[in-house]
């Protein structure tokens, strides 16, 4: 199968060496950044050898791809012509950008398009990740099997953001001013961590229930000493990353919840509870790593798009069967 990428910043190069190195081939990478622009894709990821496909700033060279790997932004109103390009060529997309994920919650209209467009071409087009995408979604879900009925989902996700990669660190104002990074994400110059919501209607969504309300939240961790770890040194009184959540409710009930904790020195693990009607199971790891997982999750899925409907998908599209959350 032949792969292009649309996005050769740190995530698109991972995706990329992964694919070759699971005998997908590579025809195109696409990116705007000058330093990249020219550049042989063998020598751009390390492989310490040429493949004879350079990195361009011009989308069309995507259509000699089966599927489209689209990774430049979490926000679907900034990326989506992009997106829209690559299925109006008639190429199935498989992005990460999270906002798409559930993207019906902030951007039904541009949903729509994309649904539209993809169904008239015969294409399908699908966000996903590791988070949002699986592990406190689809894994969640996945994790409701052996439950009749079920009253509540809690999915938590920590990991210690010193050992995540720099851009990464700047996103979520790592040893910066708390003050100085409240601002910054409050004007939308960081982001943080994108995708609360998303996950928690991906759950909704595939236990096929409609929440009243949904809340996201995310706030700041200060170093209350000076914190260590990875070969980072967050002085006490600076910031350490962030931490959040995303919950849906029935009423006053909270019925799905899902929490995000990222900042230097966070024990790294995920925890999913399912809460039944007649009986509690909790699932614990000793964390994943989200750069080449999130590499994994794409790849896995990319050799099953060809057999999906046409049109715009979520997980929970994908996911064989539903939960039954009392209400």
């Amino acid at each position: 199968m032949r792969i292009g990428i649309y996005g050769f910043g740190a995530i698109g190069r991972i995706i990329a060496k992964a694919a070759i190195e699971r005998g997908f081939e590579v025809v195109a990478a696409v990116d705007i950044d000058p330093n990249l622009i020219g550049r042989d894709i063998g020598l751009a990821i390390d492989l310490g050898e040429r493949l004879g496909v350079e990195v361009t700033n011009n989308p069309t060279v995507l259509a000699d791809a089966d599927v489209v790997i689209h990774a430049t932004g979490s926000y679907l109103e900034r990326v989506f012509n992009q997106i829209a390009l690559t299925i109006d060529m008639g190429i199935d997309t498989i992005s990460t950008c999270e906002t798409l994920a559930y993207p019906y919650y902030r951007y039904p209209v541009l949903a729509r398009k994309l649904d539209d467009i993809a169904k008239a071409r015969g294409v399908t087009v699908l966000g996903t990740g590791i988070n949002p995408g699986f592990l406190l979604d689809t894994l969640a879900v996945v994790l409701t099997a052996p439950f009749n009925r079920v009253r509540k989902i809690r999915a938590i996700r920590s990991i210690d953001a010193a050992k995540r990669r720099e851009s990464f660190r700047k996103k979520i104002g790592v040893g910066e001013d708390p003050k100085v990074v409240e601002e910054r994400l409050r004007r939308g110059e960081i982001t943080g961590h994108v995708g609360y919501a998303e996950s928690v209607l991906i759950i909704a969504d595939a236990a096929g229930i409609q929440p009243t309300k949904v809340i996201e939240e995310q706030s700041i961790v200060v170093a209350e000493y000076d914190v260590k770890s990875a070969g980072i040194t967050i002085p006490k009184n600076m910031n350490r990353g962030i931490k959040g959540y995303g919950a849906a409710y029935i009423g006053d009930r909270e019925i799905i919840r899902i929490e995000f904790y990222a900042y230097v020195g966070a024990e790294e693990y995920e925890e999913i509870t399912i809460e039944g009607k007649d009986y509690t199971i909790s699932w614990r790891s000793t964390g994943t790593p989200g750069d080449m997982a999130t590499a994994a999750v794409i790849l896995n899925l990319v050799e099953k798009i060809k057999e999906q409907k046409p049109g715009l998908l979520t997980m929970a599209d994908l996911i064989p069967f539903r939960p039954k959350i009392v209400l």
